[in-house]
């Protein structure tokens, strides 16, 4: 087994440094991204409560999708089962933890930091602003499906948001550029589908679920700009979103640098 290269300690101490900082900025990033959740939150109730167009949008969806759901009970069927189980929050952070435990296996520290921290922080995001706004969920004569809990965000859709980011944004160095749209193509297909599904069965509002892809973005947007600043500070190349977080995930050392060594 080849030795490992003796890494100088001036860069040491400055891949120590950019450590210290990685941790600061997800942690300031997860904090700012709960501070523009209540805000928008708030913003929604606002417009909610004045603005008609929109009313008018949310229930003429959930009257429409209601009775074509009401029409195929079959297709119905298949919508639920997609919804509570496909796609239910709990099944895809379940792969998130299944992928972070590889990570950590695999010694990628700063991905698996990442990938917990983004699944985490979307989650305590939702749940706090669904205290904040305490939106009702949709009221239907025949409802096909009931869910507890306030309406926005919907956490469906902020759960499928973050979770197939986090999935395809660390797995992406591992797949055939060639299979990678093919990958796009899948994560894209979900999220609408998880947030297709919601309405569809009339446990939540169009704009629920509108909200939950805005913020699950925010917080991927915000851990994603931590790990790519911490990569900078380290001297590592900023990647392009289409080649994954980590390139180097597809080497023998995940935590192998390049250039800087």
């Amino acid at each position: 087994m080849p030795a490992r290269p003796v890494v100088p300690a001036a860069l040491r101490r400055r891949r120590k440094d950019a450590d210290r900082r990685f941790g600061m900025r997800l942690f300031g990033s997860a904090a700012v991204a709960a501070a523009a959740a209540v805000f928008f939150g708030l913003l929604l109730v606002l417009v909610e409560s004045g603005w008609h167009p929109l009313r008018r949008l949310d229930a003429g969806a959930a009257r429409w999708l209601n009775r074509t759901a009401l029409d195929h009970p079959a297709w119905t069927g298949t919508l639920r089962f997609f919804s509570d189980v496909v796609w239910d929050p709990v099944t895809l952070r379940a792969a998130v933890a299944v992928l972070t435990l590889w990570l950590l296996h695999r010694r990628a520290w700063r991905l698996a930091a990442w990938s917990a921290v983004t699944a985490v922080a979307g989650g305590l995001i939702g749940l706090l602003v669904k205290v904040v706004v305490e939106r009702a969920r949709p009221s239907l004569p025949d409802p096909v499906a009931q869910a507890p809990g306030y309406s926005f965000p919907s956490g469906h859709a902020m759960a499928a948001t973050t979770s197939f980011a986090v999935l395809l944004l660390v797995l992406l160095p591992l797949v055939r550029r060639g299979l990678r749209p093919l990958c796009w193509a899948v994560a894209v297909v979900s999220v609408l589908g998880v947030g297709f599904t919601r309405v569809a069965l009339g446990v939540h509002w169009f704009s629920d679920v509108v909200g939950g892809w805005t913020l699950g973005l925010a917080v991927v947007a915000l851990t994603g700009w931590s790990f790519e600043a911490w990569r900078a500070d380290a001297g590592l190349g900023r990647t392009e979103v289409s080649e994954g977080l980590e390139p180097e995930l597809s080497g023998d050392d995940p935590e192998a640098r390049g250039p800087a060594q």
